[in-house]
Formats: C-alpha cells, structure tokens, sequence
C-alpha cells in the first residue's frame, strides 16, 4: 500500500504541480477537446491557445503574489 500511495502522490505532483488552476483548466480543455471530436469537427486547433491563455494566467498569478510578497516585506522593513 505504501508504494501506491508514493506512486499515486508522485503523479499527482507531477500533474498538478503547484497551480492546480492551471491543472483544472488543462482537464476542462481536454474535455472540450475530446466533446468537439466525438462531435465530429477537428478540434486540434483548441489547444495550442489554451495552453498559451493558461500559461499567462498561470504567470500573472505568480507575478502579482510576488509584488504582494514584495509589498509586505516592505511594509515589514518600514515599522
């Protein structure tokens, strides 16, 4: 049992990581994706600008956390 647990956990860091917003939207593209095919229309070009939208949103996040973290720190510094 403990090799799967290991196993299990090691996927889902690998899958998830550490923005499991970013994961969630992969898995409701994918399934869009997987719908449109099964609907009969090509549906490859989806992807590649999903990934790019989430890939900035995923940057935009961590950008603003770190000038939040900045901004504290500075608040931090200045009492």
């Amino acid at each position: 049992m403990t090799r799967l647990r290991a196993f299990t956990a090691g996927v889902w860091d690998f899958v998830v990581g550490d923005d499991w917003r970013t994961a969630a939207g992969v898995v409701l593209v994918l399934g869009l994706v997987a719908l449109l095919a099964a609907a009969g229309v090509g549906a490859w070009w989806l992807m590649p600008p999903a990934v790019v939208g989430l890939l900035a949103l995923s940057i935009r996040r961590e950008l603003r956390a770190r000038e939040r973290q900045a901004a504290h720190t500075q608040d931090q510094l200045t009492i």
